[in-house]
């Protein structure tokens, strides 16, 4: 990952709170739930994971994006301020 990678609020913000509503994803769907671009939405995975917020696991042969406890702490702190 790009060290000076900054994330857009709005973009982590969007991921969020796809991941509230639906649940986990693989990045697939939620590139196309979220309508970012696959490489965009990686990115803002990536440094959701490195930050502890989400996490991959697999369930049912698939690799799903899931938000951790600390991921639906944030998720509940930039719902109040969006």
């Amino acid at each position: 990952m790009d060290p000076d990678f900054d994330p857009s609020i709005k973009t982590l913000s969007h991921i969020v709170k796809t991941l509230v509503d639906k649940g986990p994803e693989c990045k697939t769907y939620l590139a196309r739930d979220t309508n970012l671009n696959y490489a965009r939405l990686a990115k803002h995975i990536m440094w959701l994971e490195k930050k502890g917020l989400v996490e991959s696991k697999i369930e049912s042969s698939k690799i799903n994006v899931v938000l951790t406890k600390d991921g639906k702490e944030f998720a509940s702190i930039i719902s109040d301020i969006g």
